[in-house]
């Protein structure tokens, strides 16, 4: 415990300061690092279960979406009225989401009619592959998303990640003390409802704190946080069924008292999008 301590009080300050000073270009870049390390992890477990994916591919397609989601912002759109827009392009090149998947998708399907493995190892790698741009890269990108927000965006990131660290904070100490309701004993035996309740509170608490900060409507805010922790609890909970099936504790040592990047920001993966649809729709189409 005083390891994971230790590791969370070196962590959070520096990635604090990475997304309230840096550069939209080095956060989203930052971001595709860390992608890259949650999906190596991934492809690492789909590897112990016997399907191989066709990993640098994978791996290039991934950090190609990072930069398809950091090149939404290099694209200024200007209301002229009567609702007629015009966009304004910067100086460096830009990619679409959907380019992107088109691009790994025939690749993908190159790679697997060209491929000397067995014929037997195709389907499952190009399943692996396009699991792993799913469940993990896709919906880590929204970050990068979140952050191009004009005048709210590094405040969405991090009140992102807080209701996610809080929230995880808040399960582990409700759940240490007064858990006895097991949540899903098949896919992780220590997690209870009390703690996932906890779970919630914390994060509805921050909404509350974020409101005052961001001068925002504090029931949106709410509704958001309540929405993106059962996505981010959903997210800790499937990332415990990849585990299992590998036959695995951790995704890997890489965090001291974490386990790996997967383990540190699987309820991340699944709150981002759900955070970046939310103000969509609630704040922004609604304003």
């Amino acid at each position: 415990m005083l390891v994971r301590i230790a590791t969370a009080a070196a962590m959070i300050p520096l990635v604090v300061a990475l997304v309230w000073l840096a550069p939209p270009s080095l956060l989203a870049a930052v971001a595709a690092v860390v992608a890259l390390l949650a999906l190596a992890e991934f492809l690492d477990l789909g590897e112990r279960i016997g399907a191989r994916a066709f990993r640098k591919w994978t791996m290039a397609c991934a950090a190609g979406l990072f930069y398809a989601q950091y090149s939404v912002g290099l694209i200024e759109t200007h209301g002229m009225g009567w609702g007629v827009s015009i966009l304004r392009y910067s100086g460096e090149a830009t990619v679409s989401v959907e380019t992107v998947f088109l691009i790994f998708l025939f690749g993908a399907a190159a790679i697997g009619a060209a491929t000397r493995r067995p014929l037997h190892d195709v389907l499952p790698a190009m399943s692996l592959s396009a699991a792993g741009l799913l469940f993990i890269a896709l919906p880590l990108s929204y970050l990068v998303r979140l952050n191009e927000i004009e005048s709210a965006g590094r405040q969405l990131v991090l009140f992102t990640l807080c209701l996610i660290w809080v929230g995880d904070m808040m399960a582990y100490f409700v759940g240490h003390f007064f858990g006895r309701v097991s949540l899903a004993p098949a896919l992780s035996p220590k997690k209870t409802w009390e703690g996932a309740v906890g779970n919630f509170v914390g994060s509805l608490l921050v909404a509350v704190v974020f409101s005052h900060w961001m001068q925002a409507d504090a029931l949106t805010l709410l509704v958001i946080a309540g929405l993106a922790n059962i996505a981010g609890q959903l997210g800790d909970l499937i990332e415990s069924a990849y585990k299992r099936g590998a036959a695995v504790k951790d995704s890997s040592s890489l965090l001291p008292g974490h386990g790996g990047m997967l383990d540190r920001i699987d309820s991340l993966i699944f709150a981002s999008p759900v955070v970046w649809a939310l103000y969509q729709w609630l704040v922004i189409r609604g304003s």
